[in-house]
C-alpha cells in the first residue's frame, strides 16, 4: 500500500464537520467524567498546570515556527494573550475542577451547556451584538434549567434552598471561559491552530504558581499512576483535539453553526456520568436537560447582521 491513503483519509475526516465537532462534545463531556475520576488521584490545580505543559509539548513542534513567524503580529497583543489563556484556560479548568469535587458529572455537563447563552450576553455587552426576542427567550430558558439544576428540582423554594458550592462554582467558570470565547472575535489574525498553541504556554504558566501554591497544602495528592492516566487524558482529548476539531469545525460551517455542537455536551456528559459512573439522573435533571437544550437553540439564532 502507499502512502497516499492514510493522507486521503485524513484529509476526508478533516473535511467533515459532523463528525470532527461531535466528537469534540465527546471528549469535552468526558472532562467532566475525568474531574471526577481525578478526585484523590491528583489534585486540581496540578492537572491544569499538567494539562498544559503536555498540550504545549505536543504542538509547538507542529506551530512553533508559524508562531515565530507570526511574532511581530504577536508580541503587541501579549497582554490580551496573556488575559485570554490566564482566564478561559487556567481559571475555566482551576474552577472546573475545584467543582467536581462538590457536585457530579451531569450536573457539571449541563451546567456547562449555559455557555453559549453567557457568550451571548457577553457578545452583547462588548460589542452591542443585537440580541432577538427568541435569543431572549433562550436565555431565560437556560436560566431556568440551571436553577432546575441548583435547587434540585425546586426553583420554587429558591430562598429556601442551599445552592451546592459545586454548581455555583461551575457557573462562574462557565462566565470565565465565555469571557474567553468573546475575546476570540479580535484574536490577532493567524491561524487558529497557531494562536491555540501559543494559549498553551501561556496558560501553563499562569497555571504555575496555583499548582506551587496547591504543593504546599495539607490536601495535595501527586499524580498516582491513575492520576496520571487521567491527566494524559485530558490533555489529549478535552484540551487538545477538541480545540484543534473545533477550530477546524468552526472554519468548514462558521462559528454560528459549530457553536449549536455545544447542545451535545450536557446530553453526553448525562450519558457518560450515569453510565460510568454510576451517578443518579432524576426527573429534575431531564427537565433541566430539556430547558437548557431548548433554551440555546433558541439563542443560537443569529440576527441577520452582528455576531
Amino acid at each position: 500500500m502507499s502512502n497516499a491513503e492514510p493522507t486521503s483519509l485524513h484529509q476526508r475526516f478533516y473535511a467533515m464537520p459532523q463528525v470532527l465537532l461531535t466528537l469534540t462534545t465527546l471528549f469535552w463531556a468526558g472532562n467532566a467524567i475525568a474531574g471526577r475520576l481525578a478526585i484523590g488521584e491528583v489534585s486540581p490545580f496540578t492537572v491544569v498546570f499538567l494539562r498544559w505543559i503536555i498540550v504545549t509539548l505536543m504542538l509547538w513542534p507542529i506551530y512553533g515556527r508559524e508562531i515565530i513567524a507570526e511574532w511581530p503580529v504577536l508580541r503587541p497583543r501579549l497582554k490580551s494573550i496573556f488575559f485570554m489563556a490566564a482566564l478561559g484556560f487556567t481559571g475555566f479548568n482551576a474552577l472546573f475542577y475545584i467543582a467536581a469535587h462538590t457536585t457530579t458529572a451531569v450536573n457539571i455537563g449541563i451546567i456547562q451547556g449555559s455557555m453559549p447563552v453567557f457568550v451571548l450576553l457577553g457578545a452583547f455587552a462588548a460589542y452591542r451584538t443585537r440580541v432577538t426576542g427568541p435569543q431572549i427567550l433562550g436565555v431565560a430558558l437556560t436560566i431556568v434549567g440551571v436553577t432546575v439544576v441548583a435547587t434540585k428540582g425546586a426553583p420554587h423554594r429558591l430562598l429556601q434552598v442551599t445552592p451546592n458550592p459545586g454548581d455555583l462554582i461551575m457557573l462562574v467558570a462557565c462566565m470565565l471561559y465565555a469571557f474567553y470565547a468573546v475575546a476570540l472575535q479580535k484574536r490577532p489574525a493567524i491561524s487558529g491552530q497557531a494562536f491555540f498553541t501559543m494559549l498553551a504556554p501561556v496558560a501553563a504558566i499562569t497555571a504555575l504558581p496555583l499548582a506551587a501554591w496547591e504543593a504546599t497544602t495539607a490536601d495535595f495528592a501527586f499524580p498516582t499512576a491513575e492520576g496520571w492516566m487521567i491527566t494524559l487524558y485530558i490533555a489529549l482529548f478535552p484540551s487538545c483535539l477538541a480545540q484543534l476539531f473545533f477550530l477546524r469545525g468552526v472554519d468548514l460551517i462558521g462559528p454560528g453553526r459549530a457553536g449549536v455542537y455545544i447542545n451535545l455536551v450536557p446530553i453526553f456528559a448525562a450519558i457518560l456520568g450515569v453510565g460510568l459512573l454510576g451517578e443518579e439522573f432524576g426527573l429534575y435533571h431531564g427537565a433541566a436537560l430539556a430547558l437548557v437544550i431548548a433554551g440555546i437553540m433558541l439563542a443560537q439564532r443569529a440576527p441577520k447582521t452582528g455576531w
